[in-house]
């Protein structure tokens, strides 16, 4: 007879393999959450920040900033304009994303490095020394702006300012956001088996049919991970809107840096922060769910075939 010894990690080796990843989460993320949580119940100082915890002998905890954020709808419309810009975000990347990460995984090897490296060459320099190079770029001397409003103006135009505007706003999130959608889409448009394109051309499918009949539904692993790395972020983005955008174009991200920074009520920009975490978490669910039922029913459809 022979045995086979099977050794099984000890539990000093787990804790040395998950614990530092643990507690980091634990300092940086679960504490942090827990805080503004506990600071959205305290009332806001006479000089800003925080009132003390106990006044008078009694504990200082109220829903006071609960309340006026629910009673005032100005609060929730900065929501739904701030969800609305990052959808479109989302949608504009998966648009521009999809091509080129299709072109790259079809490039050859020699070729695919260097255009997976122009992707990612914006991360090499400072995410603020790029919004500011679109103030140039969108700048009323730039050509950019004086082409469009030459061809505006051959259609009896008013020229239109596109610094300090929704469209600039917009343009600088796509930008920025870009290459978070390119890399998920190439990572699982690069494992597609060709096989399954050319049984498909054999049976007669033309190219749109192969792309929304095997591309397209292999890809939406990618698809599912792209928009969610683009849309949590584009949601409560601040610095943009703060550069490029003009007075109407504050999102919700602005609104909780102002209350923490220039009005100083900490409670209040703890419940707006609050809200939009559970917001993203929420989008974050949403999309795996979506993504695990998407995944299932090929295999269920397969089956039922079988």
């Amino acid at each position: 007879m022979i045995v086979v010894a099977v050794h099984t990690p000890s539990r000093l080796g787990r804790w040395l393999v998950s614990g530092p990843p643990l507690a980091y989460l634990i300092v940086f993320f679960a504490l942090p959450s827990l805080i503004m949580v506990l600071a959205s119940f305290r009332t806001p100082g006479e000089f800003g920040g925080l009132a003390p915890l106990i006044e008078e002998g009694k504990l200082d905890l109220n829903l006071e900033s609960y309340a006026r954020f629910f009673s005032e709808s100005v609060y929730a419309q900065i929501f739904l304009k701030s969800f609305g810009y990052a959808l479109l975000t989302t949608l504009f990347c998966i648009t521009l994303a999809y091509p080129l990460a299709s072109l790259i995984a079809r490039s050859s090897r020699r070729y695919r490095d260097l255009l997976l490296l122009l992707v990612i060459l914006p991360f090499w320099s400072n995410f603020l020394i790029r919004i500011y190079a679109w103030m140039i770029l969108l700048g009323p001397n730039a050509a950019l702006a004086r082409t469009v409003n030459r061809v505006l103006a051959w259609f009896g135009h008013d020229p239109v300012p596109l610094l300090f505007s929704a469209f600039a706003v917009l343009v600088c999130l796509v930008y920025v956001h870009l290459p978070f959608m390119v890399l998920p889409l190439y990572a699982n448009l690069e494992k597609h088996d060709q096989a399954l394109l050319d049984a498909a051309q054999d049976l007669g499918a033309n190219a749109w049919q192969r792309f929304w009949r095997i591309t397209f539904p292999l890809s939406l692993p990618g698809v599912y991970a792209g928009a969610a790395l683009v849309f949590i972020p584009a949601f409560g983005i601040f610095a943009i809107p703060d550069i490029l955008g003009g007075p109407e174009d504050s999102l919700i991200g602005n609104v909780i840096k102002q209350q923490f920074l220039e009005t100083r009520d900490w409670p209040f920009g703890s419940v707006l922060s609050i809200v939009l975490t559970v917001v993203a978490l929420a989008f974050a669910g949403l999309a795996a769910w979506v993504a695990r039922g998407n995944l299932r029913t090929p295999s269920s459809a397969r089956g039922s075939r079988a």
